[in-house]
């Protein structure tokens, strides 16, 4: 298993996430942490593997993290603990239970060592080989109401903008790197990435957002994923109703120069 548990109980799984493993896919053949995650419980259940033909066990995915990025998910086991961990994670930003911090390397000389980040986003597919890829764009014009993406050939009307809030404090900065704690106040499709780099701060080794000088900064290094960590992950139990939380290091190579 790729994927690891770092906490399970009758009505939650906490795992960690390596770098390169997709958390769903649709793709024969290539692994995912729910498949992972599903025959876990396959065993453990009736102490057999998914041949056993009784009823697939219910797992519940609650948040995601996009397959570049490593760190801390919560899945349900049941679907009460589902509804209480989707309702705190929709309450992050007005000071739910639900917190999510990250750390990044980001490239270039930050602008400020603390800030906070407010942008639509709006999600556009692109054609991508045989595949549909997406990527998140920042609406400039910042219409508060939302808005309807340009038109791409491959994906027709793109979804409405979104506001996506972030808060960063860079921690350290050395030879033109700067390590960055983030905490999201909402959760949208590729917001740190987009976020950051659209704020002149991309992030080492991102291939989608990044640009040159920061794929060629991973390059240098030997990076292969984004740096990019989900190290903290905090919320209300939705049995106990007490908080719970759990904490990592990155294993991603770039922070090694990094004190953390």
């Amino acid at each position: 298993m790729l994927s690891r548990i770092l906490y399970e109980d009758k009505d939650i799984i906490v795992a960690y996430k390596p770098a390169g493993l997709p958390v769903q896919t649709a793709r024969v053949g290539q692994p995912d942490m729910v498949s992972e995650l599903k025959n876990h419980l396959y065993r453990a259940r009736d102490g057999k593997d998914t041949s056993a033909g009784r009823g697939e066990p219910y797992l519940g995915i609650v948040h995601r993290l996009d397959q570049p990025v490593e760190g801390i998910l919560v899945f349900a086991k049941n679907r009460a603990a589902a509804a209480s961990l989707t309702g705190q994670l929709r309450a992050q930003g007005d000071g739910g239970g639900f917190c999510k911090r990250y750390y990044a390397i980001v490239c270039g000389g930050p602008t400020a060592r603390e800030g906070r980040l407010e942008d639509y986003l709006y999600k556009q597919a692109v054609k991508n080989g045989k595949h549909m890829d997406y990527r998140s764009i920042i609406d400039s014009q910042n219409h508060p109401e939302g808005r309807r993406g340009q038109h791409s050939s491959a994906a027709g009307e793109d979804e409405k903008a979104v506001l996506a809030v972030l808060e960063y404090r860079i921690l350290e900065i050395e030879q033109g790197l700067a390590l960055a704690d983030i905490r999201l106040h909402t959760g949208r499709f590729h917001q740190i990435r987009a976020q950051m780099a659209h704020a002149g701060m991309p992030l080492l080794g991102d291939r989608k957002y990044g640009g040159p000088e920061a794929r060629a900064l991973a390059a240098a290094r030997g990076i292969q994923n984004v740096a990019l960590c989900a190290y903290r992950l905090g919320f209300v139990h939705p049995l106990s109703g007490e908080e719970t939380g759990f904490r990592i290091k990155p294993e991603n190579p770039a922070f090694s120069s990094f004190t953390l």
